[in-house]
């Protein structure tokens, strides 16, 4: 469905709001970062510009290429970026856009009615972070190219070649002055481009990575838009209904469309889009569609007699366990809260989205009365958990468990009471554990053991999981809480450091506290803290000199030119056979230690993970293990 209806685009639409000074020195204020994240947003930038023109009824594919050198190349059929002259500042209107930060056709309705771009910084911004960039514009039969460098043109505005087609190419190379890495990872191109194919049915978008030794190519297109994102969403899930709810709706200038469809989990899975932009952090859209679907549902609960006298209200957070929904709003002038807009700051979109939904949902469950009672069951099964995990909290609270006052026994705390420089290690054992605390900076290095496997939160809800003595044991040295009661700014320790085994069981162990995290902590990986701890896997001694190896491949590459006849192996297969002083040597001590911190670049394709690996579908697991088998090493059977 397209809101826009045709309109004139040219020299006139464009608007100058003020310079481009200060990008290149605070580029963070732009993009977010200027790390991995930052880094993918100018891809993003161009390719939002890409989609307003298929958005505006202009151009039915657009190309994305990664190359050689951390070039980006993306390409569309709209109208191409306006060539005249701008009537004011005596320059081509195109040159503007790329130089001047807030010049652009986003300002003025008659250029765009609907786009992502609110604040016209976009392709500028991506022009002044970049070392190079090359535009390249058809329109009015001709073609047109600039180039510039660190947002500066080099090269005269030039027509050249006659031509039939149109639309514009942006190709930049990242200024590597400015980001910390300049390597793409295609996976997170990929991921966010599938996600833009979905949400604009019928739009082709392809990916081309032409690096050599990565060369790949996917090609997303969807005429089912979202109830296919909320099929491929939920392919991994046991649904508790067939049927995908959908609903398309235009009031006044505002399209909202919406799909959901619940499955037997018990976690909820909501993502919001702004005009193709994903709002992250939510908004009043997001806030308006909850606020339906808890309303209408118990209204029908009510209705049908589908709750007992002694039934309490259901509450939303109730109603949406194993909920799986997207919302999609487009509107002429979304007011997002920052340049990378995370959050939709719109007011009056609530009363849309909520009065759409609710009188979707109204028609919808009467003529689905299984469905609803499903959900309806569903959320009564997590009020009594809910219950029941109060009633844990309260009861371990008064033995001392999940309470700030009191840390579990077998934890050895840090002298330091600063969060900031203190780390938690969380031990697999106790006999690596023993050697862990004998081995530690005791005035900023914490130790807490765990005995076993930690329960799979993937498939308990919460009141079990508080039972579980190693998690309530994590949760209180953490001193977070959990769930909805999770306060980061409570946390104790800056790093949590998992340490296990190099084998399957360690794998396993790592895997179920990382599960434990995403799921109920999620603010510690988003914000950092989270780390897993690096062991060698073998000391090598020769001629009376001993080194500590990480790897295969390096070990191969250390033994290349030693006379192996002198050389001593001792493969280490657990944390327990190396005495403390080897354990702080080679794994604790921030001087000479090797942690990986874990993060989430692609939300939907972490969730999937954990899904495959921890979920009830063992054809999954073996499926995702066979698909990866290649990447794993180290790991002793």
């Amino acid at each position: 469905m397209t809101l826009q209806k045709e309109l004139d685009y040219n020299a006139e639409q464009i608007q100058v709001l003020e310079g481009l000074e200060a990008v290149r020195k605070r580029p963070g204020m732009y993009i977010g970062s200027t790390g991995t994240k930052g880094l993918h947003h100018l891809v993003w930038e161009a390719v939002d510009n890409s989609i307003d023109e298929f958005l505006a009824g202009h151009g039915e594919e657009i190309k994305v290429k990664i190359k050689e050198g951390s070039i980006i190349s993306v390409e569309d059929q709209g109208r191409g970026i306006p060539v005249e002259v701008h009537p004011d500042k005596k320059l081509p209107a195109a040159q503007l856009v790329l130089t001047t930060l807030h010049a652009g056709g986003k300002f003025d309705s008659s250029g765009y009615k609907v786009s992502g771009g609110l604040h016209g910084v976009g392709i500028s911004v991506v022009n002044a972070l970049s070392e190079w960039l090359e535009l390249t514009i058809w329109r009015n039969g001709y073609t047109y190219t600039q180039q510039y460098e660190k947002g500066v043109p080099v090269t005269e505005f030039e027509k050249s070649n006659s031509t039939t087609k149109t639309g514009t190419k942006i190709e930049f190379k990242p200024d590597e002055d400015i980001f910390d890495n300049v390597k793409y990872k295609f996976d997170v191109l990929a991921n966010r481009l599938q996600e833009s194919a979905f949400l604009n049915k019928g739009l082709k978008i392809s990916l081309v990575d032409t690096r050599p030794g990565l060369e790949k190519e996917v090609t997303y297109q969807y005429d089912g838009g979202l109830e296919a994102f909320i099929d491929y969403l939920n392919q991994d899930r046991d649904l508790l209904h067939d049927d995908i709810v959908y609903l398309e709706e235009e009031v006044d200038d505002t399209y909202v469309e919406v799909a959901f469809q619940y499955n037997k989990s018990f976690n909820e899975r909501i993502y919001s889009f702004a005009n193709n932009i994903n709002t992250h952090d939510g908004g009043y859209h997001l806030t308006g569609f909850k606020t339906a679907l808890t309303r209408a549902f118990n209204n029908y609960a009510k209705d049908n007699n589908l709750l007992k006298k002694s039934d309490p209200k259901l509450t939303g957070r109730d109603l949406r366990e194993g909920l799986t929904a997207v919302v999609n709003v487009k509107l002429t002038e979304p007011q997002f809260e920052g340049q990378t807009k995370a959050k939709l700051g719109n007011s009056e979109i609530r009363s849309v989205v909520e009065g759409a939904v609710y009188n979707y949902l109204n028609q919808y469950l009467p003529r689905h009365h299984d469905m609803a009672k499903e959900v309806i069951n569903k959320a009564l099964e997590a009020v009594k958990a809910r219950k029941a995990a109060k009633k844990a909290k309260e009861l371990t609270k008064r033995k001392g468990v999940l309470n700030n006052n009191s840390l579990p026994g077998k934890l050895s705390d840090c002298s330091s009471r600063k969060s900031e420089e203190s780390e938690l290690y969380l031990v697999e054992g106790d006999s690596a554990g023993g050697s862990a605390k004998q081995g530690r900076n005791r005035d900023f290095q914490a130790i807490l053991p765990l005995k076993g496997k930690i329960l799979n939160v993937e498939r308990a809800r919460l009141n079990k999981i508080i039972n579980n003595n190693e998690i309530a044991a994590i949760i209180t040295a953490l001193g977070t809480g959990i769930g909805e009661e999770f306060n980061i700014d409570k946390l104790r320790y800056h790093k949590i450091i998992i340490m296990t085994d190099a084998d399957v069981d360690g794998a396993h162990i790592c895997t179920l506290i990382l599960t434990l995290f995403y799921r109920y902590m999620p603010e510690l990986i988003r914000e950092g803290h989270v780390y897993v701890a690096q062991p060698p896997l073998y000391k090598v001694t020769y001629r009376g000199d001993e080194e500590y190896i990480y790897t295969d491949k390096q070990l191969q590459k250390y033994l290349a030119d030693l006379d192996r006849s002198k050389v001593s192996i001792q493969r280490y297969k657990g944390l327990g056979e190396m005495n403390p002083s080897q354990l702080w040597e080679t794994t604790m001590n921030p001087e000479n230690r090797k942690l990986q911190e874990i993060m989430v670049d692609e939300e939907r394709e972490a969730d999937s993970i954990f899904t495959r690996l921890m979920g009830s579908k063992a054809k999954l697991r073996r499926e995702f293990i066979m698909a990866n088998a290649d990447l794993a090493s180290n790991l002793d059977v």
